[in-house]
């Protein structure tokens, strides 16, 4: 079941709102609007550390003595909130490592915040969410 309700926006910011949404494929403010509310509730859902899934991204640099080992180390020690592990190699030096996570949220980020904080990742990004069973 809809329900329906109105919002009053200052022109500058509907035109900005417009202007978000639309290369984004929305077709009306509604659906922007909703996923909108859906971030912040997933969003409460990581701070009561609930259960999360997640991607965890890095791209490092494979010369850098040892990184590959504490990589690995982090993952063994980790093993129970990875489901899987992809690499890449992007070019002579850099390579790119995809890990999915699921598990607490608070185990979940300090798992990658440890692997991003590791010397030789150039890059590294942690992206969660949840299932998203309590929403509509």
């Amino acid at each position: 079941m809809l329900k329906r309700f109105s919002i009053s926006l200052d022109e500058k910011l509907s035109d900005q709102f417009d202007n978000y949404i639309r290369p984004r494929g929305y077709s009306n403010r509604s659906e922007a609007v909703r996923d909108l509310i859906r971030k912040v509730l997933i969003n409460e859902q990581w701070e009561q550390d609930s259960e999360v899934v997640g991607v965890v991204t890095l791209v490092y640099n494979h010369h850098q003595p040892q990184l590959q080992e504490k990589i690995t180390e982090l993952q063994h020690e980790y093993h129970q909130q990875i489901t899987s592990t992809t690499h890449v190699h992007m070019a002579h030096h850099h390579c790119l490592e995809v890990t999915i996570v699921k598990g607490r949220a608070s185990q979940v980020k300090e798992l990658a915040e440890r692997l991003i904080a590791l010397r030789g990742v150039k890059d590294g990004n942690l992206t969660m969410s949840s299932t998203g069973d309590h929403l509509h």
